[in-house]
C-alpha cells in the first residue's frame, strides 16, 4: 500500500492538499498513473514527469514539480508529492 501526500504551493503557503493511498505498491514504472490520479482529485493539469522527479521521489520519498513542467497553465508555483507511508 502507498500513501502519498500532494500539495500545491503559492508564495510558500498550501492552496490544495490532498492525501493520495493506493493498494497498488510503489514503482517507477507506475509513478504516472498515480500522479495522474491525484491530479485529477486536485483539478490541476498532470506534470510532465522527467527521470530526474523519479530519481528525487526514490531517493529523498519527494519531489517538486515547477511550472516549467506543466504544459497548460496553473495557479500555484510549486506541486509537491511526498511519500506519506507509515513504515513498521
Amino acid at each position: 500500500m502507498i500513501r502519498i501526500w500532494a500539495r500545491t504551493t503559492l508564495e510558500g503557503k498550501i492552496t490544495r492538499s490532498y492525501i493520495y493511498e493506493s493498494i497498488d505498491n510503489f514503482s517507477e514504472a507506475t509513478l504516472f498513473k498515480h500522479l495522474e490520479k491525484i491530479c485529477h482529485e486536485l483539478d490541476i493539469p498532470t506534470p510532465l514527469i522527467l527521470k530526474s522527479h523519479i530519481t528525487n521521489y526514490v531517493d529523498f520519498n519527494n519531489t517538486t514539480f515547477l511550472p516549467r513542467d506543466f504544459v497548460e497553465s496553473i495557479d500555484f508555483d510549486r506541486f509537491i508529492i511526498e511519500n506519506a507511508t507509515l513504515s513498521n
